[in-house]
Parts: C-alpha cells; sequence; structure tokens
C-alpha cells in the first residue's frame, strides 16, 4: 500500500522532471512487487496479518487483513502492473506521460489494493471509488469524442454503481449495527443474539451484488466493457482487463463466503437451492450471470471486426468462467466441491489475467507498428514479428486452455467442479464457451498473423512487455504446483469465517 501511494505521490510531485516521473513510475512498480513479495512470505508463515490503522481496535477503528485469498490477487497485480507500466514508457509519448498519467495509474493502483486489503465495507467504498475515479481518466485519456464518450459512460455507470453500494453499506450498518467484515459475520451467525433480522440483510446483499457485478463488468451489466476497452491505452486497458475486473469477484467471495453465508436464508427459494444460508440465493443468480457472460461474450467475441473489439467481447465470456465454479460452490452441498469451486475460481483468476493483459498488450503492438487493430488493416503479421504472433498465440491457447499453460488448469478446474456436484448445464454451458473462444482466437489469427503482409513497424519494447506474460503463462502452467496450493489456501481462507473473525477481533496470528 505504502509503495503504491508513494509512488502516486512522488510521480505527481516529479511533473517537471519527465524522466525522474518515468524512473520513479518504474521503481515505485518494483518495490510493490517486492512488498507484495515480502507479505505473502509472512501470510505463508502466519496465515491472517492484521494491522488496525492508528492502533484503534476493531471493529471501531479501520482494519486491514491479508490472507491467501488477497495476497493471491495482489501477486497478480503486482505482475501485470509492472509489465504495463514498462510498457507505457515505450508505448505513450513523452508528452502524453508528464501531465497525469503515471499518477493516475499509480493512484489506480491503491484503489485495488486497498480493495484487496480492507476489512470493513465503508472502506471497500473508499478504495472502490479512488480506484474507478482513477480509470474514469484513463479511460479517456486520449480525449477524442470516442474516448470522451466512452470515459462518460463508464463514469456514470460507475458512479450510479457507488451511489448504490453507499446505499447498501448505510442500510447493512443500519441492520446489523456494524460495516468491520469480521463483527459483521460474528453478528450475522448470531443474528436472533444481536437482534438482527436477517430478511432485509439478504435484500441489501443483492444490491451489492449487483454493484460487485457491474463492477467485473458480467451480464447483464456488461454495456460499459467494449467502449472503455477500446477507448483506453493498451497497457490501462491490460489492467482493467486482467485486475480491476478480479476486485469485483474478490469481493464477491469475501463477502458472500465470509460473510454474508454466516446468515440463514429467510426465505423459501422457488428453484430449490442447496443449503439454508445466504448463498443458496446467491448461488443460481451467479449462475445465471456466468452462463450469460460465457454466452453471451463468446457470440459478441465472433462477430467483431477488430482486435480490441474481439478481446473485450472475450473479457466479458472469460469473466464467466470465474464465476460459474463459484455459482457451484455457494450451492454445494458439500464442503470439498465448495473449496475446490473458489480454488477453480482463484486459478481461472490468475490465468485470465496474465492472458489477457499479454492480448491487450499484443494488440497494442499492432496499433504502434501498423496504425490499426482492425482485422480488415491486419495480415502476415506471423512473418513480420514471429514474436509477437508468438505472444499472441500463447495468450489465445491458454484462454482456450491447451496443456501446459495456466489456462488448461484453470479451466480444467472448472470442468471438474461442475462434473463433481453433477451440473450438466454448467458443463454444457462450460463446453459451449470453450467452441466460441475456439472461433474467436481462430478467426483473430487467420485475419491479423496470417495472410498477406501488411505494412508494420517493429516495436521490440513492446513485444517484449507482451512476450513476458506469454511467457508468464507458460511458466505457471508447468510449474503449476505453487499456484494450486495457493489457491487452495485462498480457498481455505475464504471459507474460514471463524479464522478470519477471530484474527481481526481477537488479536489472531499475525496481528
Amino acid at each position: 500500500m505504502l509503495a503504491a501511494l508513494s509512488t502516486a505521490v512522488g510521480t505527481l510531485l516529479a511533473r517537471p522532471a519527465p524522466r525522474l516521473q518515468r524512473g520513479l513510475s518504474l521503481l515505485g512498480s518494483l518495490a510493490y512487487l517486492a512488498g507484495v513479495a515480502a507479505l505473502a512470505a509472512r501470510v505463508a508463515d502466519g496465515g491472517i496479518l492484521t494491522y488496525q490503522v492508528s492502533g484503534w481496535p476493531a471493529p471501531f477503528g479501520i482494519s486491514m487483513v491479508a490472507d491467501a485469498l488477497a495476497v493471491v490477487l495482489l501477486g497478480l497485480t503486482a505482475v501485470v502492473s509492472l509489465v504495463a507500466v514498462a510498457y507505457s514508457l515505450a508505448y505513450l509519448r513523452a508528452e502524453d506521460q508528464r501531465l497525469a498519467y503515471h499518477p493516475l495509474y499509480h493512484f489506480m493502483l491503491v484503489g485495488v489494493t486497498g480493495s484487496l486489503l480492507t476489512g470493513d465495507l465503508f472502506n471497500l467504498f473508499v478504495w472502490f471509488e479512488v480506484m474507478l475515479v482513477a480509470s474514469y481518466v484513463l479511460v479517456a485519456f486520449y480525449s477524442g469524442p470516442r474516448h470522451t464518450r466512452a470515459g462518460f459512460q463508464y463514469a456514470v455507470l460507475n458512479l450510479v454503481g457507488g451511489a448504490l453500494m453507499l446505499l447498501a453499506v448505510g442500510g447493512l450498518y443500519a441492520t446489523t449495527g456494524t460495516l468491520n467484515m469480521a463483527d459483521m459475520s460474528r453478528r450475522l451467525a448470531a443474528h436472533q443474539a444481536y437482534g438482527i433480522d436477517p430478511a432485509p440483510v439478504l435484500g441489501i446483499s443483492t444490491l451489492l451484488l449487483v454493484v460487485f457485478a457491474l463492477k467485473a463488468g458480467v451480464v447483464p451489466f456488461q454495456f460499459w466493457v467494449p467502449e472503455a476497452y477500446r477507448a483506453a491505452p493498451a497497457p490501462v486497458t491490460a489492467v482493467l482487463a486482467g485486475v480491476v475486473k478480479k476486485v469485483g469477484i474478490y469481493a464477491i467471495i469475501r463477502l458472500y463466503f465470509g460473510v454474508f453465508a454466516a446468515a440463514p436464508l429467510p426465505v423459501g427459494l422457488p428453484f430449490g437451492g442447496a443449503g439454508d444460508s445466504m448463498l443458496a440465493f446467491v448461488g443460481p443468480v451467479l449462475f445465471l450471470m456466468a452462463a450469460g457472460s460465457i454466452l453471451f461474450g463468446g457470440v459478441g467475441a465472433v462477430v467483431q471486426p477488430d482486435l480490441d473489439g474481439l478481446l473485450a467481447y472475450s473479457s466479458i465470456g472469460q469473466i464467466g468462467y470465474v464465476l460459474l465454479p463459484l455459482a457451484i460452490a455457494a450451492t454445494a452441498g458439500s464442503q470439498a466441491v465448495r473449496s475446490l469451486g473458489i480454488a477453480a475460481a482463484v486459478v481461472y483468476a490468475v490465468g485470465h489475467g496474465l492472458a489477457k493483459s499479454s492480448l491487450f498488450l499484443v494488440s497494442g503492438a499492432l496499433r504502434a507498428g501498423g496504425g490499426s487493430s482492425r482485422f480488415a488493416d491486419l495480415g502476415g503479421i506471423a512473418d513480420r514479428d514471429p514474436v509477437l504472433a508468438g505472444a499472441f498465440l500463447v495468450g489465445s491457447l491458454a484462454l482456450v486452455g491447451i496443456p501446459p499453460l495456466v489456462g488448461f488448469f484453470g479451466k480444467l478446474l472448472v470442468f471438474d467442479v461442475a462434473a463433481r456436484d453433477g451440473s450438466a448445464l454448467a458443463v454444457a454451458v462450460a463446453i459451449a464457451g470453450a467452441a466460441l473462444t475456439v472461433a474467436y482466437v481462430t478467426r483473430a489469427w487467420n485475419a491479423a498473423f496470417w495472410g498477406d503482409p501488411v505494412p508494420y513497424e517493429r516495436r521490440p519494447a513492446l513485444v517484449a512487455g507482451a512476450a513476458v506474460l506469454a511467457g508468464l503463462l507458460v511458466a505457471v502452467g508447468v510449474g503449476f504446483d505453487p499456484l494450486v496450493r495457493a489457491s487452495e489456501a485462498a480457498a481455505t481462507a475464504a471459507l474460514d469465517r471463524q479464522g478470519y473473525v477471530e484474527a481481526v477481533l481477537e488479536g489472531g496470528d499475525g496481528s
């Protein structure tokens, strides 16, 4: 957190010295990566780490909490953001970087970090807004009519989401008497002792689910994604698709499996959800969102005339694969299936974050070297730039789920969860989505990388950024064991409500 905040302030103050500003931005990203690595090592040794800001004890003060779930996504954030910053130095003109790009980029990173580490709902709202205010400006960064329209649409929709979230936060405080996540989980588990009516909690939690789905860009709240991803600079889009989307998914896991699951379901369900907690209601809703995202995103990607649009719709579809095992986990009768579902979502989120970030960087390199990402203007890139073509091929195969890439293991786990739960419909949706993924990545490869060569100037620094993330897809897939252990630890952390409560409220291990 301090590394990201210090870098944001430092790059803001260094605007009169552009070379210093760019150096601080890169060094700050390296420091952030080192800080996340150190935090991960401490979490691996000590379990849940807590920090009470200014020494005020929970639940009265502001709690910062780091556990295995947060650390995995922080690791993804650190890697993708570092590569994207280095890519930005070569991609953007010096005058474009000087004014506000680097401070805004790192303030967005501050918001992501705070969202992953906060231990209370109001500060989750605050960090969401920090993250999104910076990203509003970055989406409209080029200031053309198309960019301004996309930025305005992105801002308005997320401001509406922010207002709904603030309303929900206030409602939860009025209903439960607390905003600390650990304290809320404890109170909901003993709702009668605290005089809490679960019915309004269910309604308010549904409102929060709408907000998180909007942040993640899942169906039916996906309408901002294509225009925003087309408008933003390529390195910003890489972070939006690879990292920022995952914050909404993290919030769903943290709150619904770690907090609201402690509350009983106050109403009967017409669709026969399994279990008697609020997860029984959330699961079918998540399934509809996941299935809609996979199918809508896949069909939309197949018909796009340009690579940026294809990748934007692909992001909608692929985030559905992250939600699908969570939907199954929410209604699973077995604790083993529930844990596997969360682990599958974490693995898929990491794989998608690396793959989609790499692919957007490939698209940026094509635009920088050839002036366009439209398929009609591309062709023969495999002959002109085999390294860039290789990076695209690796990222695409990771989305399809080809071994030994990490995307294969993510997709395998999704199918495994669906099969263990006996959900034929989930398997059918996943297979349909996989077929659509094959169709659109094949179309993109044939249109952009095969065929008659077009004018193209190779930009080695940009190619290197995409190639680094593609290399990580291979490396993480070949050495999959650390990621699977981390995902299992993340699932355990998400489901261990009592351990979370004790760590935050009673100064558990690592506090």
